[in-house]
Formats: structure tokens, C-alpha cells, sequence
């Protein structure tokens, strides 16, 4: 396929995977080809001046014209760019294309011998940094990262807990919460829930940082930024906190669910939100919903999961009757074979000893909260 690049004209490319690797210069097709039998999941663009004559079997794209007119569609169109150009000339090519760090893809320049790998933009958010990793390992290159928190080995505000799925309440504080990070400033992280193990250099935590297990204890410390890790939603008062400061919300709430056949999404939906206001926790920090194995069909539980993008997990009533309720049921064995669903769905999953909500019946839902163990 060759793509003929024109003025005024979109071109017409055929993506397949998540990456595009850019040559054109004859050294750079030569790495570019070696990236694409290297990654499965990248398409190879180069110029058609450079053709081989396998390149339909090797389901590359060719072009003609400059390449300045087939980044914009790349850019827009793949996850990641890996441009085996100058570092000058991708720079001037893309500044125009640029919208915002957490939309814009990862882009990695090349040198023309291989030698050096470059994350230019997107280091964190967008994955640049851990791709021009992947690149300079497999050219056997030498990787160029120079994001200030990677480079001094510490919290990388931006990315922080997202390998366990948190995710941000607010982005507004990103800039100024890194900036005081690889400024070496005073630093609180606060955890009330989630996974431990965020911290993940060799070396100790950097003196400027310091962890606490309450926004209280933080705040008598007076830090110059925080990050909060919590599934709860935080008072008036800790909301002082946030004046610089990120709130993650680490994927900890289980609901175990029951319901009657045919029950609607939105009243399940409309359930699961009074719920969570009433126990004053996070939607964003929904990690699945479960239920018994009877319901695994259930439209209206898969519409929520679906819409939500929450773990759907369900139990044979065997499994659930091997839990200890605080609220067995008679009516419910009758029909399911279960003691409980809700409850029992919930423990299960979650690991915890005790439930946030035991159990609660509304019009034809039950549903019962778990809090993964921090």
C-alpha cells in the first residue's frame, strides 16, 4: 500500500496496532523494520523510495511526499508514535498537533544509527517513557528519559498507584503537587486504603516525603503538597489538604449484589449511588460488583458492570453458603440454594472480615459493601 501524501488532502492509513514506527532515510527503514518484526503491535510507515518489495507481506505502508502531512493522522490515530527522524524536525512537525499531555500520544524519536532512543513527549500519562524502555531494549540502544521524577527516582505524581488501577478525583493539581515532588519540598502521602507496595525503587523514601495514615496527622505537619489515597469522600475540614494536593482513588469497594429477575440498570445504578453517599465512599474507587451464579445473565447487572467498567463476579451457591452471615436467609435458600447472596458475595471477593453494610433491601435490590483489607 502506498499512501500518496497531498496539500489539503487527509491520507488514508490502515491502522492495525496500537504504535506507528516512522522512517525516511534508508538507515532509519532498516530500523524501522526491525521494530516491526520486533513489536507485534505496531504498524511501519516508511517512504516508498525505500521499497524492498515485501513490504504487502510484511503489511507495511509506504508513502510519497513529505511526512510532515502524514504525522497529523498518526498522531491522532495511534497510542504511541516511534519516529526514527531528527529530534529537531519531529519537534517543529508536532508542535502544532499538540492539545493536552493527557490526551496527546506518546511520542519516542530515534537517532539514524540506533544508538539513542529519546522520550519526547508523553513520558508518564502517555507511556513514552516506558516504551523508549522497550524500544532501546530491543536495538540495544541507549534510552534517553529526562522527566525530573524518573531521572531523581521519585513519586511520579501523574502516574502514582495507576500499575494498581487508582485513579485522579481532580487533575487540576497535578503540575504544581510534581513540581514541589522533584523539588525536594515537604511532602505528605496519606493512605487510608489500597495497595501498599507503590513505592517500588530499591532505596529508601526520600526525605522530603513522609507517610501518614490520616489527613489529621498530615495536616499538623503543615506539608507543601499531599497525596491522599482514600475511597472515602473527605470532610470539610481534610479538604484543606487538597489546597496542593491529589486525591487518588485506589479500586477498593466491593458490592455484593442480589436482585430480583428482570430489575432494571437504572434502579440498580440508582441503588449503588445512594448507597455509596449514605456510606460517604467514592464511586471511583468501585472495583466489582458480585453476585450469585443464577444472576450471571442478568441484563440488568451486566448493564452496570458494562457501563462502569467493573469486575462481574458470581458464586455457586455452594461457595456462598461456606461464609459466615450475619443475616442468613431462609426465603433466599428457598430460591436460590444460598443462604445469602449479597453478603456472602461480597466477603468473598473483598477478603474482609467484616462488611461496611452488612445488607440492605431496596424495592428489588439487595446490596451489601466490602472494603478490600488495606
Amino acid at each position: 500500500m502506498i499512501i500518496a501524501l497531498q496539500e489539503e488532502q487527509k491520507p488514508v492509513i490502515k491502522q492495525q496496532g496500537d504504535y506507528a514506527v516512522v522512517a525516511i532515510t534508508k538507515h532509519g527503514v532498516e530500523v524501522a523494520r526491525k521494530l516491526g518484526r520486533s513489536f507485534q503491535n505496531a504498524d511501519v510507515y516508511y517512504m516508498s523510495k525505500f521499497e524492498k518489495g515485501d513490504e504487502e507481506a510484511q503489511d507495511i505502508q509506504m508513502f510519497t511526499g513529505s511526512v510532515r502531512l502524514l504525522l497529523p493522522s498518526l498522531f491522532e490515530s495511534y497510542k504511541g508514535l516511534i519516529i526514527i527522524i531528527s529530534l529537531g524536525a519531529v519537534v517543529r512537525m508536532i508542535a502544532p498537533l499538540l492539545k493536552d499531555k493527557k490526551t496527546d500520544p506518546a511520542v519516542v524519536v530515534i537517532d539514524d544509527k540506533a544508538e539513542h532512543v529519546i522520550s519526547v513527549l508523553s513520558g508518564h500519562i502517555g507511556g513514552a517513557n516506558e516504551l523508549t524502555k522497550e524500544v532501546a531494549a530491543a536495538l540495544h540502544a541507549r534510552p534517553i528519559i529526562t522527566t525530573a521524577s524518573d531521572v531523581q527516582q521519585t513519586i511520579p505524581v501523574d502516574l502514582f498507584g495507576k500499575r494498581f488501577g487508582w485513579v485522579w478525583e481532580s487533575a487540576e493539581k497535578l503540575t504544581p503537587v510534581s513540581a514541589a515532588v522533584v523539588n525536594e519540598e515537604k511532602i505528605a502521602v496519606v493512605q487510608e486504603s489500597g495497595e501498599k507496595e507503590w513505592w517500588h525503587y530499591e532505596r529508601p523514601l526520600p526525605e522530603n516525603i513522609n507517610a501518614y495514615s490520616s489527613v489529621a496527622e498530615a495536616l499538623v505537619q503543615e506539608p507543601a503538597a499531599a497525596l491522599v489515597v482514600t475511597h472515602r469522600n473527605l470532610t470539610e475540614q481534610e479538604n484543606q489538604i487538597l489546597h496542593n494536593g491529589v486525591l487518588y482513588r485506589p479500586k477498593v469497594i466491593v458490592l455484593g449484589m442480589g436482585c430480583n429477575r428482570g430489575t432494571s440498570a437504572a434502579e440498580i445504578e440508582a441503588v449503588i449511588n445512594e448507597t455509596l453517599a449514605e456510606l460517604n465512599f467514592s464511586r471511583k474507587s468501585v472495583k466489582a460488583l458480585c453476585t450469585i451464579d443464577l444472576k450471571k445473565d442478568e441484563v440488568g447487572l451486566i448493564e452496570v458492570v458494562n457501563k462502569n467498567g467493573w469486575e462481574f463476579v458470581y458464586y455457586p451457591p455452594s461457595e456462598l453458603n461456606a461464609v459466615q452471615m450475619e443475616q442468613p436467609s431462609e426465603t433466599v435458600f428457598k430460591y436460590t440454594g444460598a443462604y445469602g447472596v449479597s453478603e456472602p458475595a461480597a466477603l468473598l471477593y473483598s477478603g474482609a472480615e467484616k462488611l461496611a453494610l452488612v445488607k440492605k433491601k431496596s424495592g428489588n435490590v439487595t446490596i451489601s459493601v466490602a472494603v478490600i483489607p488495606y
